[in-house]
Parts: structure tokens; sequence; C-alpha cells
């Protein structure tokens, strides 16, 4: 750590701001935290129908309809950002076509795009949303992630953000940008897509299968707690050229985050199922071996993904984000599953 840097002031973040990715889960939460301050928060969202939902944000919400991947397009998002601060959240987790080849084509290829378009443009810093993935598993329980842990990518989605953190590195080291790679693991919080509120139904009636005996620990992040992390990596003196892990205060075991779901769901009125089922860890090594074998011919199944990933322990250490950006994150594991469950029930959403 550069200690100087770590205890420089802020600087003053700019009026303006792009953001892709702007529909997604953290991406709702980011232009919502923005539009307040900022004269003009440009957004990138791949539907129309994900317009009214930003613009209701504020009226410095200007959104622009296109896909990552298309060169018009991102002229068309970074036209007039001289100096603004890049939020590039847009990426792919489990690919609608249940191909590998979309998870490289937009979590590198747009990458590489955005990144050429934030340099023609004389954009200011550049905020990277990667992952835990480019990690893959803790070789313990006990173990935790730092910035300076081995790469040991996991599967085609950990690669590809892999890929895509080198091309933030390389423009970096260019100086074609001012670099700053955010590494979050789970995300949970309001936004969430239909994925996370099957989950929280699943558990509330005791149907989510616990894999093995529920020691390996996880890091979590709420929505809210990444928005932080973000916003402090945008203006800290220390951040250009660093990568940070920005997760929940502490990791948690896996059968405690499921106990965790269940007193909120219960905190929030609703009927909880005492029952947890549990798989042996094994169920757990064969899917992730069917994964693997399937994603080597290019397919992706999501059900196999995230059962091969629910035996392992995944958990960070963010001692580096604490020190050099003041990263605090102030919303616990409990009160960030409330938050999800009022979010889905004032929706009217089945849980």
């Amino acid at each position: 750590m550069n200690t100087d840097l770590g205890s420089a002031p802020d600087v003053t973040p700019p009026d303006r701001v792009v953001v892709t990715g702007a529909s997604g889960w953290l991406g709702q939460n980011l232009v919502r935290a923005l539009a307040p301050s900022r004269a003009q928060v440009r957004c990138l969202v791949p539907d129309a129908t994900a317009v009214p939902l930003l613009e209701i944000a504020g009226p410095s919400v200007d959104v622009v309809v296109g896909d990552v991947r298309d060169p018009d397009i991102l002229d068309r998002l970074f036209s007039d950002t001289a100096s603004a601060t890049v939020f590039h959240a847009a990426a792919v987790i489990h690919p609608a076509s249940k191909r590998t080849r979309e998870l490289y084509d937009v979590n590198v290829g747009g990458t590489q795009l955005v990144l050429d378009r934030a340099r023609r443009a004389g954009a200011g810093r550049f905020l990277h949303v990667s992952s835990n993935s480019p990690f893959g598993a803790n070789p313990t329980a006990d173990d935790r992630f730092t910035e300076d842990s081995p790469f040991a990518p996991y599967l085609a989605y950990g690669q590809s953000k892999l890929e895509a953190e080198e091309l933030v590195r390389r423009a970096t080291e260019r100086g074609d940008v001012e670099g700053v790679i955010l590494r979050p693991p789970w995300f949970y919080g309001p936004f969430q897509p239909a994925r996370q509120t099957q989950w929280l139904a699943t558990i509330r009636r005791g149907r989510f299968p616990l894999v093995g005996d529920g020691s390996q620990r996880r890091s979590m992040v709420f929505t809210g707690n990444l928005v932080h992390g973000l916003l402090r990596a945008e203006v800290a003196a220390a951040a250009p050229g660093r990568a940070y892990w920005i997760a929940d205060a502490e990791p948690h075991r896996l059968d405690e985050v499921f106990a965790t779901v269940r007193r909120a769901l219960a905190a929030e009125g609703l009927a909880v199922s005492g029952g947890q089922p549990r798989l042996p860890r094994l169920a757990g090594l064969v899917a992730a071996t069917a994964d693997s074998a399937l994603q080597s011919t290019g397919r992706y199944v999501q059900a196999l993904h995230v059962l091969g990933e629910l035996k392992d322990t995944i958990a960070c250490d963010i001692s580096r984000a604490r020190s050099e950006i003041g990263y605090d994150p102030p919303t616990t594991l409990f009160d960030g599953i409330r938050a999800s469950v009022r979010w889905c029930l004032e929706r009217g959403q089945s849980l």
C-alpha cells in the first residue's frame, strides 16, 4: 500500500458519469445513488423496456438503448463525456443463449469496446466491476482471497472475467484510462433478477439444498454496500491502477446464510418452513464435473453450474479496500436480506 496516497484527500467526482449495464441488478441501484447528485447519468441498457425504470430516478438520467458489443451504440453512449467517470457493470453471468461464447463476446469483447470508447472520449476514472470467479474456490474453509491471491479462473465465466480484468490493467498501464478493478462476490439486494427471488422462495419453503455439512464459507455483498464501494473507488486518491475486493464485512458459513435468510423472511411476516434438504458433497462434485464437460463443448446449464459451486468456499478479505479507499460496508446480511424481501413484497412478487 502507498501510505501517502491512502491518506490523501479524496478527489472531486465529476458531474457526469457513464454507466454500462444500467438496467441490471447493480446498475439500477447505482443509477439511483448517482442521479440526485450528478448533472448527467448517461446509461446503457439493452432493452427499451428498462428506460422508464431508470428515468424515474431523476431528470439527470439519459438512457441509450443498445448492445455493449455495438460500436455505433457506444459512440452515442460516449458522445460528449470528456472527464466523466465510467462505471462498467455490463456483463453476462448466466448466458441466455446457453452457450459459453456469449460470456466472451460480452464480458471480454464488450469491455474492450468500452475501454476504447472511454479512451477516445477522454473519460475520467474507469471503474470495472469484475467478480470472484477469476480466483475459483478457496483451498480451505478458513482461507480468504486477497488481491495478491493467484488467479485460478472457474470455467468460462471466470476466464472471461479474468480476460476482461487483463484488458483493464493493460489499458491503465498504457495510460488509456485511469482504471480501478472491483471484485464483488455473490450479490443480494433490491432490483434482483428472478433467479434470486426464486432462491429466496425455495429457502422459505425448505426446498433449496445445502450441499455438504454447510461449513463452506461465502463472502456476499449487499448491493447497497457494493454501490458504496464503487463510489469510494471513484474518489479515493489511492484507487487508480489498483484492484479491490468489495464484500460485506465478513464471510459466513453457508448454513448460516440459509438460516439468516429464513430469519429475515420471518421478520417480514412470512411463514417459513423449518426443513432444510441436504445433499452430499459428492453431488456438488458430480455437478461440477458435468458442468466442466458441457462447457468444454461450448454449452452452459445454469442449474449444474450453481450446484457445482455450492460445495465450495468462496471468501475474501476486504482489508485493502478498507484501508486504501475508506470502504466500510454499512449493511449486514440480515438487514440486507430483509431489504430484498421487502422489495419483492412491495412489487407483489411471490415468495
